[in-house]
């Protein structure tokens, strides 16, 4: 046994286990919208007239990441925002957590919908659910455009890997995963002022929603990219890459690694920009996304 392996069960035993949660949370907003599917209550956006653009967003966000794009693109699109499963306010069930489980969710949504059809838009470790629904169901996507994806194994800290042990994991998730949000939050940015104390307080509450940790780790148990990322070259949609030039989280290395392997993609970089193009380049970004949408 690993030296540091029973001091980790030693501190499940004294933080307790890790519990999921299904049905309403406290403090929902009181207009979401809401789908029964799999098992799992989803809160999702259907606006706009106009071809459908799905959008998913990264760990540990939600709906609120596309505020500032939804406005532009329903104008000419109809636009599908889904909070994945565990995140924002969707039900945090006893579930599989892994990119082609939550591929699968969003084909429910979309079936329950009418759609058969949409391009798919996501961002970080949404890109690895848009990747998987694309190596799924490729009739069922017509492009993708990813911002600053999170898709390959050599991207996981070491934190994620050590939490793949059990014991381990719900230790590790239980202690840390709600500390220093601020450092964490700010990370993602070029811009420290985007940061402020009101987007501060909402992650932390956000964090503090029932099954939050649980789901969490379930999903950082899921990101085992080592054999799906040899296959993203068979994903033959066109697609468009959006990186933040100044990224920590996912540098534009791994953007540059991604178009290579894709055969039909390409990137843009924003300068100043770090995890959040939609937010620290949102004009920049949105126009070239909505460009690249209404390509032939």
């Amino acid at each position: 046994m690993k030296r540091g392996l029973p001091l980790a069960v030693a501190l499940l035993s004294a933080t307790g286990c890790l519990s999921f949660h299904t049905g309403a949370m406290p403090g929902e907003p009181a207009k979401a919208t809401w789908l029964q599917l799999e098992g799992t209550r989803v809160r999702y956006v259907d606006v706009g007239e106009g071809p459908p653009v799905v959008l998913l967003h990264g760990f540990a966000s939600s709906i609120e990441n596309w505020v500032t794009v939804i406005p532009e693109l329903k104008k000419t699109h109809r636009v599908i925002a889904i909070d994945l499963k565990g995140f924002g306010w969707t039900d945090r069930p006893v579930a599989d957590y892994s990119p082609a489980a939550q591929a699968a969710l969003v084909k429910a949504v979309l079936d329950q919908r009418g759609v058969k059809q949409a391009a798919i838009v996501a961002h970080s470790w949404g890109s690895s659910v848009a990747l998987a629904f694309a190596l799924a169901w490729p009739d069922r996507v017509s492009r993708l455009a990813l911002y600053d994806a999170w898709v390959y194994e050599s991207q996981l800290p070491s934190m994620f890997q050590l939490a793949r042990a059990q014991g381990v994991g719900e230790a590790l998730f239980a202690l840390f995963y709600s500390e220093r949000s601020d450092e964490r939050i700010t990370l993602g940015f070029y811009d420290p002022e985007v940061v402020t104390q009101q987007l501060v307080d909402e992650v932390e509450k956000a964090f503090e929603r029932p099954g939050t940790k649980a789901a969490a780790l379930a999903t950082v148990r899921g990101m085992d990219f080592k054999e799906v990322e040899k296959t993203y070259g068979r994903v033959k949609v066109p697609t468009l890459l959006l990186w933040g030039r100044e990224d920590v989280v996912t540098p534009p290395s791994i953007g540059e690694r991604l178009v290579r392997q894709l055969p039909r993609a390409r990137m843009t970089v924003y300068p100043r920009c770090g995890h959040f193009p939609m937010i620290e380049a949102v004009a920049e970004s949105t126009r070239d996304l909505i460009d690249f949408l209404e390509e032939p």
